[in-house]
C-alpha cells in the first residue's frame, strides 16, 4: 500500500483541529487493513527489528500490545524471549502510573506475567514493584504511532503519556532509543509538531528502517 500524502492543514484550521483529523484519518487506514496484511505487516516488522544492532545489543526493551489497527509485536517479544536462552534480554510493557496522571511506568512482561485491563481496554501487566524496570534503564522503547513524517516526528493517540513520561530522561547522556512502529500506510509528507512533542531515533515499518541523527 502507498503511503497517505497528507500535508499540515491550512486556512482556518487550528493545529489541534489539523492533528485530530490526520488521526481519524489514519487510524481508519490502518484499521481497514486486512487480517492477511497485520499478521504480514506484524512478521515483517519482527524481522526488522532483529536486524537493528540496537535491538541486538539491548538488555532491556520496552514494547506493546496491539490496540486500534497498531501493528502487532508479540511476534517480535517471542523471538526476544527465544534469545533470551542465551542472553539476559527483558521486556517490559506499558502500565497507567497509578499516582502520576498521565504517565506510564514500564513493567518486565513474558507469558506468564499476570495480566489486567485498563481504562483504555488494553492489557497491562498487573503493577507489581519487583517487576518495576525504570524508564532509563531500557536500550530501546518501541512506541506506536498513529502517524510520522520522513523526519521523524511522530503522532500518537493524543493523550500524551508517552510525552510526558519520556520528557524527564532527554537531558540525560544515557537514554533509551526511540523506535516508532508503524504501517506504511501512515506515513504522511509533513506533520503539524507542538513544543512537546519527542521525536523517535527511527522509525521501522513493514518496508523502511529509517533512522535519524538526536543527540
Amino acid at each position: 500500500m502507498e503511503p497517505l500524502k497528507a500535508r499540515c492543514m491550512v486556512g482556518n484550521t487550528s493545529h489541534k483541529t489539523s492533528r485530530k483529523t490526520l488521526r481519524k484519518t489514519l487510524r481508519a487506514l490502518r484499521n481497514g487493513l486486512s487480517d492477511s496484511q497485520h499478521q504480514r505487516a506484524s512478521l515483517t516488522v519482527r524481522d526488522n527489528l532483529l536486524s537493528l544492532p540496537d535491538i541486538m545489543s539491548a538488555s532491556s526493551i520496552a514494547c506493546y500490545l496491539p490496540n486500534d489497527g497498531e501493528v502487532d509485536l508479540r511476534p517480535f517479544m517471542h523471538a526476544c524471549w527465544a534469545l533470551n536462552n542465551a542472553s539476559a534480554l527483558h521486556t517490559s510493557l506499558p502500565v497507567l502510573h497509578p499516582v502520576c496522571k498521565g504517565h506510564l511506568l514500564f513493567l518486565r512482561y513474558s507469558e506468564k506475567t499476570a495480566m489486567r485491563v485498563n481504562k483504555y481496554n488494553i492489557e497491562e501487566p498487573i503493577l507489581a514493584c519487583h517487576d518495576v524496570i525504570p524508564t532509563f534503564q531500557h536500550q530501546v522503547i518501541l512506541m506506536p504511532l498513529v502517524g510520522f513524517d520522513a523526519n521523524g516526528n511522530r503522532l500518537g493517540m493524543g493523550g500524551g503519556y508517552y510525552d510526558r513520561t519520556l520528557a524527564s530522561i532527554q537531558t540525560q547522556t544515557l537514554r533509551p532509543k526511540l523506535i516508532g512502529i508503524a504501517h506504511d500506510c501512515q506515513q504522511v509528507d509533513e506533520l503539524p509538531v507542538q513544543p512537546w512533542d519527542i521525536p523517535v531515533n527511527a522509525i521501522v515499518t513493514p518496508t523502511q528502517q529509517l533512522s535519524f541523527n538526536r543527540i
